[in-house]
């Protein structure tokens, strides 16, 4: 296997990574604004508020986008595996 194709198969590795990552990512970072502009108008900062929205949104996130993500997963892992011959050989 040479060195590019090596640093082919990382990069995609890479970007298949942040690209699953990103829903759960994006998702926590509309929930953290949302509580905070919250807290900000009613001035209450319980730790507690912070964490309970966070928890539930990751969680309905997750549950929707397993089907996804295991999708994008499993796609990549058939793409390495067929052309696993081809590594090893050439």
């Amino acid at each position: 296997m040479s060195s590019g194709l090596a640093i082919d198969l990382l990069r995609k590795a890479v970007f298949l990574s942040l690209l699953v990552a990103s829903p759960m990512l994006i998702a926590a970072l509309v929930i953290g604004v949302i509580v905070s502009l919250v807290q900000a108008v009613t001035q209450l900062q319980e730790q507690t508020l912070t964490f309970v929205p966070k928890l539930v949104g990751l969680g309905l996130v997750f549950a929707i986008a397993l089907p996804w993500f295991l999708s994008q997963l499993v796609g990549y892992l058939m793409g390495i595996l067929n052309s696993l011959p081809t590594l090893v050989n050439g």
